[in-house]
């Protein structure tokens, strides 16, 4: 199979995580026999240094003409890097917040897994945490009170700001049927956030989740109060499989749930559209300060690659082997920095990328 991928390496730590994740792709196409196709691309800083904007209207269309992209980390240090003396618009970040709207990724997906071998780095009570954990985030990314109508002005001599959150059911039927999607490649259960106590927006949100779930009768639906999961994450992350909410609430909960894993460095993401096209990239930030060093954990952009042979090529059994290696390497002890704890084995970034294809089979 030959898989079209446009590749961002992006800014800081970015060239040197996404080298890793494109040497553990090359590894999974040479055991089960695909042809990587690679479009670098500029996005961000790197593009700013050559074309003056973080993002090109020809990068856009060699992005659309890819089955998928892999992203690197967009940004530099915002109190010393001169593309944060431009105008908000023509800075880093504004790059991302364009190839989101332009290529229409209405769906984010944050795991959070917490490996048993890890489980010393997270903050919860070990009883708690005990076997780990492996939870979905997906979150609506486009809609939401985010992107509603807003306004600050004067009534009545008083300053007033108003937010509007608005859902209408074509936003909501489209995630809720990729959260089930999802969940049938997973433990086959979906937990429903939302505020339908409350609010008008989270009724209409549980009534069209609901009328999907009738199409996947063998995915079990529940519906959670958002408070209720902000506490239940916490208290037993272990129930969660899938947890599909709106834009605001799965920006709270997400990095709630991966402040639980102990490391952002481990955290994978993707941004799906309609089709099976997807964005896929680490959690975490461009890490400047440690740009360049050779110390940067790869982990996270590696399992991003994993999840876009799993939801964009439908290839589940070369996710499962990449996820299978990663495990393995943290079983037999090896660390990068930012993991590392007492009586393991530090290694680079290459190293790390290393280890992983080793286990590729």
């Amino acid at each position: 199979m030959r898989l079209n991928i446009g590749v961002i390496k992006g800014d800081g730590i970015g060239p040197e995580i996404v080298t890793e994740a494109m040497k553990v792709l090359d590894k999974v196409g040479e055991v089960y026999r695909h042809d990587m196709q690679y479009t670098e691309l500029l996005m961000g800083g790197a593009s700013i240094d050559v074309h003056g904007i973080p993002l090109t209207d020809e990068t856009i269309e060699l992005a659309k003409d890819s089955d998928a992209v892999l992203m690197g980390s967009i940004g530099g240090d915002a109190k010393t890097s001169p593309w944060y003396q431009l105008e908000p618009s023509k800075r880093p970040e504004a790059g991302l917040l364009r190839i989101r709207k332009e290529l229409n990724l209405f769906a984010n997906l944050r795991p959070a897994v917490l490996y048993d071998e890890l489980k010393g780095a997270c903050p919860l009570k070990e009883e708690i945490t005990a076997g780990g954990f492996d939870m979905m985030i997906m979150r609506e990314l486009t809609g939401g009170l985010y992107f509603g109508e807003r306004s600050t002005e004067e009534v009545d001599g008083i300053v007033t700001a108003r937010d509007t959150l608005t859902y209408n059911e074509e936003e909501i039927c489209r995630i809720a049927r990729r959260g089930f999607d999802i969940a049938m490649k997973r433990r086959k259960k979906v937990t429903s956030v939302d505020k339908a106590n409350v609010l008008d927006s989270s009724r209409l949100w549980r009534k069209v989740v609901e009328a999907v779930a009738a199409d996947y009768p063998e995915v079990t639906l529940e519906h959670m109060l958002v408070d209720n999961c902000a506490m239940q994450l916490v208290k037993d992350p272990r129930q969660f499989d899938v947890i599909l909410t709106e834009n605001m609430f799965g920006d709270i909960l997400s990095d709630e749930a991966s402040m639980v894993t102990g490391s952002i460095g481990m955290l994978a993401s993707a941004s799906l559209n309609e089709t099976r096209f997807g964005l896929y990239e680490p959690s975490g930030g461009s890490a400047p300060d440690i740009a360049g060093k050779g110390i940067a954990n790869p982990i996270a952009t590696i399992l991003s690659a994993a999840m876009m042979l799993r939801f964009s090529f439908d290839l589940d059994k070369e996710a499962d082997a990449i996820e299978a290696a990663v495990e393995q390497v943290l079983k037999d002890g090896y660390r990068t920095i930012d993991i590392m704890s007492e009586g393991k084995v530090q290694i680079g970034t290459a190293k790390m990328g290393d280890k992983i294809c080793n286990y590729i089979r």
